[in-house]
């Protein structure tokens, strides 16, 4: 029970907070959503297949997810976003048992470690993440297929790790010994799976398979087991994403050939540095000054942490990449690079953009737990009494700044969603309405 109530928890407040008022907010529909509806249905009772032109093109995995809620409960707003919400309250149950599995990093209360619990908070309560958590699009999905496989990775590196310090397994021991690394290699296929089935999602999702490869290339040794554990994470990922692979070799991938503005002919070298100078510029002042503008995605202009996570975020990106060396740090830069590098690549005017960068949180809020573990660790130094201010200060600013934020969410970015989601029809009416017709 120790073990599962921390995630029993975690699971009923996460419902809560995603389900609360979950018919209201957003109340309309957003064209897009209505896009994705047709989508959906599109693929019934046709043969499989991994991708779909309509909706500005997009691989179909989430949609097949889509169209089993929408023959299930009905073609209505709460079937179509159902899955967003199951896939965000999964989200945060994985996020925390991937912080649990970080060796040395602790802040204990009677023996007991908070620290993943506080971070599966943090990440909660983000407005960023709740946003993208209670409509139909298909971030919290990504999210969720790129943390299972990290935690995977993460699982059978360390029962690699063990095995390499253990040594040959004493006598009496072999068959355990087996097992262990039976249980590794089951871990790395997992994740070569989940990496293959992000490759089939999201956009975003197809260049995150280069983590796992990075992570599992770049020890310190590089040997016959190196090249085993390769194998066991590239060939699950490769049948995985062949049939998508094999359709986009001969036919171009709509949304990427609309949006990758490196690939424009009929822009200079000249104009493309600025674009990708400006894309940098304004992805980076996202998170402190002036996010995303478009009123499904952020409240309008709002930067995307509050000023406390801003800090602590800061802090926290400074410190990993003065100890590069450590393991978790190394996975998190290269993740959060990861997670921005798609919205880098399109149009300057699509930026800040906090959809393509939904998957940068994990890491957002892993440098934010950098900060709270190295200020934990200064006040275990001092005495009892300043002990104490220190450990209550910082759950006061955890508290209220879980609590700005998601009165920032409900009280004033819900508004805005009046007029950022324009279709007033019931769902199943604007799937046959046309034209102008479709808002009314």
């Amino acid at each position: 029970m120790k073990k599962i109530f921390p995630i029993i928890i975690l699971t009923i407040i996460s419902a809560f907070l995603i389900f609360y008022r979950f018919a209201d907010i957003p109340k309309y529909l957003a064209y897009d959503e209505v896009e994705f509806t047709k989508l959906a249905l599109s693929l019934q009772n046709k043969p499989y297949t991994s991708y779909s032109s309509l909706a500005t093109g997009h691989s179909t995995l989430y949609f097949y997810i889509l169209l089993a809620s929408l023959k299930t409960f009905g073609i209505n707003i709460f079937a179509l976003r159902l899955p967003a919400a199951i896939f965000g309250i999964l989200s945060v149950i994985i996020f925390y048992l991937v912080i649990k599995g970080l060796k040395n990093y602790e802040l204990r209360i009677k023996n007991y470690n908070v620290l993943p619990f506080l971070l599966a908070i943090i990440f909660l309560t983000s407005r960023w993440f709740l946003n993208f958590a209670r409509f139909s699009f298909e971030a919290t999905f990504l999210l969720f297929l790129e943390l299972v496989s990290i935690y995977f990775l993460l699982l059978a590196n360390a029962q690699i790790t063990n095995f390499l310090r253990l040594g040959i397994p004493p006598k009496g021991e072999g068959s355990h010994w087996r097992q262990k690394i039976s249980l590794s290699s089951i871990n790395l296929i997992i994740s070569g799976l989940f990496s293959g089935f992000a490759f089939l999602s999201y956009t975003p999702g197809r260049i995150f398979f280069f983590l796992p490869i990075v992570f599992l290339l770049f020890k310190k040794q590089f040997n016959n087991k190196t090249i085993k554990q390769l194998l066991l994470f590239l060939i699950p990922l490769i049948i995985t994403i062949t049939p998508l692979t094999t359709y986009l070799l001969t036919n171009k991938d709509v949304r990427i050939d609309q949006q990758f503005f490196l690939r424009n002919h009929e822009m200079t070298v000249n104009e493309k540095v600025n674009g990708l100078w400006s894309n940098i510029s304004s992805t980076a002042l996202m998170f402190f000054t002036k996010g995303d503008m478009n009123g499904r995605h952020n409240y309008p202009g709002k930067p995307a942490l509050n000023p406390v996570w801003g800090i602590l975020f800061i802090i926290g990106l400074i410190i990993s990449i003065k100890n590069f060396k450590n393991l978790y740090n190394k996975i998190f830069l290269l993740y959060f690079f990861i997670s921005l590098f798609p919205a880098l690549m399109t149009y300057p005017w699509e930026n800040p953009n906090m959809l393509r960068t939904f998957t940068v949180l994990p890491s957002v809020v892993y440098f934010i737990g950098i900060t709270i573990y190295y200020l934990g660790a200064i006040a275990l130094r001092l005495s009892f009494n300043k002990k104490m201010f220190v450990s209550c200060f910082l759950f006061l600013v955890i508290l209220f700044s879980s609590f700005y934020e998601l009165r920032t969410y409900f009280k004033y970015q819900s508004i805005v969603f009046n007029q950022a989601f324009e279709i007033k029809l019931p769902l199943e009416k604007a799937i046959k309405a046309k034209g102008s017709s479709v808002n009314k």
